[in-house]
């Protein structure tokens, strides 16, 4: 197996534009459900799977609580799948399989596998990638690497999302360094988002990315994203302006709630003209927005999340904790 760079950077036959400089780092419609009178709301086509280790068995309208290990929800119509795992280990094991069979999906099919990563706890639940089998049997090569959102701090500052899958993920696999976009962090967060839109339409011009038929915004092969506690995802945060945005494919943020505060995003359009999305919730602290945006909840609150809604397919990951309140 080839040894990943410990340095990454862009290709040079892209356009000045999308080339931020080298950089070296040093490695140190819904779904009701109410579970807790025993049964769960579901369409006909709605099915709930308990996974064991003796066997697998598919029960329809039924289950004790979705917070037990291997509980699988499937809306056919609208293409959502939520499955629920023991512990944040076994997602992990799960979501590399998911992944690693995408990338093989896409190589075959296009020749190429365009992934979108997000920051916090996402990269940590990659983990399995890193390791056998998957570190050995995916073709790294097809990859092409983007972020969802991003800090504009330095790609070696703590807060910046390259670094944190530099460091957990991106220098453990030998992705081309030119198949990985970072943003330019020597610009501004107004220049970085425009550059990092120019460096995407160029990527959609060329065929790398492929480009939605139903929305005409680039599709992504498969987004891995994370939810944070307020229901935000990317930096798309309640209540905010960036969430009406439908023309820009990246947007800057110089307001973020969280810090640091100048960002850039991608908008909903973008997310949700992807092909897959793997939406990773683990932690009790997210419970109530998962209840809100998957079970029956009293909260009248739309959280950002809600609004993913993919033309291809959105499953949920979430931990036992996560899902402890459906």
């Amino acid at each position: 197996m080839a040894t990943a760079a410990s340095s990454l950077t862009f290709s040079t036959s892209l356009p000045k534009l999308c080339r931020p400089f080298s950089i070296s780092i040093t490695q140190p419609p819904q779904v009701s459900l109410n579970f807790k009178k025993l049964n769960c709301s579901i369409s006909s086509a709605l099915k709930i799977s308990r996974r064991t280790a003796a066997a697998t068995t598919t029960t329809t309208a039924k289950a004790s609580s979705m917070a037990s290990s291997g509980i699988t929800t499937v809306d056919q119509k609208n293409k959502k799948v939520v499955e629920v795992f023991d512990t944040e280990e076994e997602l992990a094991v799960s979501l590399a399989k998911y992944t690693a069979d995408l990338s093989d999906k896409f190589a075959k099919e296009r020749g190429s596998f365009t992934v979108v990563v997000s920051g916090g706890s996402l990269i940590k639940s990659l983990r399995k990638l890193v390791e056998a089998p998957y570190v050995d049997s995916i073709d790294w090569s097809k990859w092409h690497v983007f972020w969802v959102d991003e800090r504009v701090v330095p790609k070696d500052h703590p807060d910046s999302n390259y670094k944190l899958a530099f460091d957990g993920f991106l220098s453990k696999v030998p992705i081309p360094r030119g198949n990985v976009y970072a943003i330019n962090d020597a610009l501004s967060a107004e220049g970085a988002a425009d550059d990092y839109e120019t460096c995407l339409k160029h990527l959609v011009h060329t065929g790398v990315i492929n480009k939605s038929s139903v929305s005409g915004f680039p599709k992504f092969d498969l987004m891995l994203v994370g939810m944070g506690p307020d229901g935000h995802v990317a930096s798309l945060f309640p209540g905010h302006p960036l969430l009406k945005e439908n023309q820009k494919w990246v947007a800057h943020i110089t307001d973020s709630p969280k810090p640091p505060p100048g960002r850039i995003t991608f908008t909903f359009p973008v997310i949700n003209s992807s092909s897959y999305i793997a939406l990773v919730v683990c932690g009790a602290g997210k419970a109530s927005v998962v209840q809100t945006a998957l079970g029956k909840s009293q909260n009248s609150d739309v959280f950002p999340v809600q609004m993913v809604s993919p033309e291809g397919e959105l499953k949920w990951f979430l931990d036992r904790d996560a899902a402890s309140k459906l």
